[in-house]
């Protein structure tokens, strides 16, 4: 029997959360488990809920969904949160990005792309609408590799598999592939290969 991927959807407009869990309800294999109206309901709802996926707006009241976003991504390294927004590109969006959010869509995303991109996202695949990677990659000035990801972006271009880089670094796997899966999207990127010859011609590496 499939696993049940469990759900908790942030948004401060009703409207958005009721429209988002009916879509849901279709789906046998998501169960919406919480909604939240801010960001720091989010946070303690997914605290107390341990979903699998937070869906997350990111213009919202108390604690926006980037705060929100950072501070569930360091807490719960097994929760994955899709970013929806309204506007493709901004330091919001590249704030919760660079936290570990796995995926981002518009709002303007069909229910069924929502749906795909959630269970992309619990798998613990990189889930960057082609739209917003292609909007935020357009933006350079204001797309930045941490010292972190600049690290590990290198160890990728000498051919480490995670668990190498893992080691290296003394992190878990599961932390590596939110770091490369924000590498991934920051830089426009599909995989690692994509990824290695990108920095290697753009000179993004640490000597």
């Amino acid at each position: 029997m499939a696993k049940t991927i469990k759900v908790l959807i942030a948004d401060d407009h009703t409207v958005v959360r009721s429209g988002i869990a009916a879509i849901l309800s279709y789906e046998s294999d998501l169960t919406v488990v919480g909604e939240a109206s801010n960001g720091r309901e989010a946070l303690e709802m997914a605290m107390r809920l341990r979903p699998d996926v937070v869906v997350m707006d990111l213009a919202m009241p108390v604690m926006d969904g980037a705060s929100a976003t950072a501070k569930i991504t360091a807490s719960l390294p097994e929760t994955n949160v899709v970013i929806l927004t309204s506007y493709g590109t901004s330091n919001d969006l590249v704030r919760a990005i660079d936290a570990g959010a796995m995926g981002a869509v518009l709002k303007t995303v069909s229910g069924d792309e929502l749906v795909s991109t959630i269970r992309l996202a619990a798998s613990g695949e990189k889930a960057i609408a082609p739209a917003i990677r292609r909007m935020l990659n357009a933006e350079p000035s204001v797309i930045t590799l941490t010292d972190r990801q600049r690290e590990i972006l290198t160890s990728v271009t000498r051919g480490l598999t995670n668990d190498d880089i893992a080691k290296q670094f003394g992190i878990s796997t599961n932390a590596v592939k939110h770091h490369l899966s924000t590498i991934f999207a920051k830089i426009g990127t599909a995989n690692r290969a994509e990824a290695a010859a990108y920095a290697l011609e753009r000179h993004l590496t640490k000597s």
